[in-house]
């Protein structure tokens, strides 16, 4: 897959002379990857993804999105439409008097002719279910629609990566869902995503998983590998999915149950087995026993 982002020795201070919040970080990204980022409070996840857009740049080291490096000015534009960005809470992105003319707002200020920002609007709106609400105003819209609203505002931009800042953190589970089956959707279409979240029953549909401690990247790995490891994650404050949870109890009791069950039939038939056994082994061995 081709590369879209190259992280080069990044390190990055907000002031001079405090320690650094992100410590010789490397990391490569590819187009159509989904990438999930964990990690304890103040790991430095917010503010290496404010990196990957040109929002912040290096103190140390260089940010690469298609080659154009966010240490130069000049490259920050057509950065910002590569790479586009949702923060966790969307009020503070939200800047037109109805739906339609927030998510015109980027296009617009792309310079692109009026019937080319009305396209891009209308196709946004639908892909993310909100064409029913285009002369609404943003404020009447729930937690969930507002995150949908900011991702619309986003693919009108036409992008290739979208990263996303914990965007279901204060989301009830209608909103929270409706944001999820939005980033699958996306994914199958081939567009990063890179999802900041402490929710690890996310990341089913994550093809990587980074993990961060303070400031420094420990782990780039496959999510069934990271989340497999029960003891560090609890370590670092992070409660593993609840499957994930009742398989490794059960194996805390003595039980053999494999570990790598993500999913709720998985989960049923690895359980089965395991009752199925446990009656076989105390029935008496006899002809007419059903569980022979």
């Amino acid at each position: 897959m081709k590369e879209i982002i190259r992280v080069q020795n990044l390190t990055f201070t907000y002031d001079a002379g405090q320690p650094p919040v992100l410590k010789d970080i490397n990391l490569v990204i590819r187009a159509g990857e989904y990438l999930a980022v964990l990690g304890p409070n103040g790991c430095g996840k917010t503010t290496l993804m404010r990196h990957f857009n040109g929002l912040l740049q290096p103190s140390l080291g260089d940010v690469l999105v298609n080659n154009l490096s966010t240490r130069m000015p000049k490259n920050l534009r057509a950065i910002r439409c590569h790479v586009g960005m949702v923060f966790q809470n969307t009020d503070n992105q939200i800047v037109g008097m109805s739906v339609e003319e927030d998510v015109a707002f980027g296009p617009g200020n792309l310079g692109l002719p009026p019937a080319e920002i009305r396209l891009r609007v209308d196709q946004a709106l639908e892909q993310v279910g909100l064409s029913a609400f285009k002369t609404r105003p943003p404020h009447t819209l729930s937690g969930g629609q507002k995150q949908l609203l900011a991702l619309a505002g986003i693919l009108a931009m036409d992008p290739q990566v979208i990263v996303l800042d914990d965007p279901a953190a204060s989301l009830d589970s209608v909103g929270h869902q409706l944001v999820l089956r939005l980033l699958n959707t996306l994914k199958n279409q081939e567009i990063g995503i890179i999802h900041v979240t402490h929710n690890l029953d996310d990341l089913a549909v994550a093809d990587r998983v980074l993990v961060m401690e303070q400031g420094a990247l420990t782990a780039d790995s496959s999510p069934a590998e990271i989340l497999t490891r029960v003891d560090w994650l609890k370590s670092l404050g992070l409660n593993p999915p609840k499957l994930v949870e009742l398989i490794w109890q059960l194996n805390q009791k003595g039980e053999n149950i494999h570990t790598n069950i993500f999913s709720v039939d998985d989960a049923a038939a690895e359980i089965y087995r395991l009752l199925h056994a446990a009656r076989k082994q105390s029935q008496p061995t006899s002809a007419g026993d059903p569980w022979l």
